[in-house]
């Protein structure tokens, strides 16, 4: 599993999103993105984020930024999801894990002295050249968007 840092290029990747109509890296070639990886739909923090990006949503848009969310769920989770909270922006089921191995965000966890596999809360900030801008592991989930602005100086 790669660790991708600040500068690397940002892998392609393609996946269905919550409307089952495919989404690739390449529809988003000339334009900066914001991909963020969440363990799963509906669960408080994975909630708080979301809802936080989808507020900022035309912020974001405004200044230049796509956004995009990405977890293991499946396209009719994530519809029933991006439905109940009214989601403008694309949400990626990688159920085959592809992109979540391809971004390093997929590995072993501990919860009470437990080990398992799951997603690594991460966010990708990428600029329109396909390169990454930023990197975010510890996010945080209620205020991510001002998270990333303080972090980009973004005006």
């Amino acid at each position: 599993m790669a660790v991708l840092v600040k500068g690397d290029k940002a892998p392609d990747f393609q996946g269905l999103n919550q409307k089952g109509e495919q989404i690739s890296s390449t529809d988003f070639k000339g334009k900066k993105l914001i991909l963020y990886f969440y363990p799963k739909d509906n669960t408080p923090g994975c909630t708080a984020e979301s809802c936080n990006m989808n507020d900022n949503y035309q912020m974001w848009l405004a200044r230049g930024y796509e956004v995009i969310g990405v977890s293991p769920d499946s396209v009719a989770s994530h519809k029933k999801f991006a439905d109940k909270f009214q989601f403008g922006f694309n949400l990626i089921a990688d159920t085959d894990k592809k992109i979540l191995q391809d971004y390093g965000v997929w590995g072993e966890k501990s919860m009470y002295g437990r080990k398992y596999m799951g997603v690594m809360r991460t966010t990708y900030v990428i600029d329109e050249d396909g390169v990454i801008e930023d990197v975010f592991e510890k996010v945080d989930t209620k205020k991510h968007s001002e998270q990333i602005i303080k972090a980009l100086d973004i005006k």
